[in-house]
């Protein structure tokens, strides 16, 4: 299931992904709210996708937060594991952060696991096929056909 946090991430992503193109910073109170997120907790998540070098950061009164690459080469499949981890729903599933499930007796011939990894490939293929910008067209398209 995706978390509070990873949606956050994502709205705050397209966010800036519209500011994108006047090349300015973005303040995390402007995020906050055009996001709807709660502040504190935004700002949490902006050290994280900056750490992970998704976001660039000034400080200051001019400063604000920016994409540190186009919006289009950033997958929502890049920020869900950013935030939330790995897509696999269990850890023998997962190429990222792989382990034996605490309670398998052989990783090699569990049937479940053959299933959670064909889960795990069609999951992260789709959030891997889907960027940022494309979230941001969805949303203007969307938008467009609602007036």
């Amino acid at each position: 299931m995706l978390s509070s946090k990873a949606k956050y991430a994502l709205r705050a992503a397209v966010v800036l992904a519209e500011e994108a193109p006047s090349a300015g910073w973005t303040s995390a109170a402007e995020i906050a709210e055009r996001a709807a997120v709660p502040r504190k907790f935004l700002e949490a998540i902006l050290v994280e996708l900056r750490e992970s070098g998704m976001l660039e950061s000034r400080r200051g009164l001019a400063g604000g937060h920016g994409l540190s690459s186009a919006a289009a080469r950033i997958s929502l499949a890049d920020i869900i594991r950013v935030t939330d981890g790995p897509i696999a729903l269990t850890p023998c599933a997962s190429r990222t952060e792989f382990a034996p499930c605490k309670d398998c007796e052989d990783v090699k011939t569990c049937a479940l696991r053959h299933v959670m990894l064909r889960v795990r490939d069609a999951a992260a293929g789709v959030l891997e096929s889907f960027s940022v910008h494309d979230l941001l067209e969805l949303g203007l398209e969307k938008e467009k056909n609602s007036t």
